[in-house]
């Protein structure tokens, strides 16, 4: 089993919760808590992978562990 690393950000939301982004992926989700956020990105970031091989003709996907690490966003917002 292949293991890929990949970085979240993640940041309160406004109205609650968390917002949680992948850096290196076009993948970002939320969540109530920072586990659940973080979890919902890791369901994200597997889903993202399986339908990227898909595309790219792989008819067999191996399963991948994906492995994320957190870094605490800026308290600055810039708007």
């Amino acid at each position: 089993m292949q293991v890929r690393r990949f970085t979240a950000l993640l940041e309160p939301a406004e109205e609650g919760g968390y917002v949680v982004k992948c850096l290196e992926l076009p993948v970002a989700t939320e969540g109530e808590t920072k586990r659940e956020s973080l979890k919902n990105l890791k369901e994200a970031i597997e889903g993202y992978l399986e339908v990227r091989a898909e595309i790219l003709g792989k008819s067999k996907v191996k399963r991948e562990t994906v492995e994320i690490t957190v870094r605490k966003a800026s308290s600055t917002l810039v708007a």
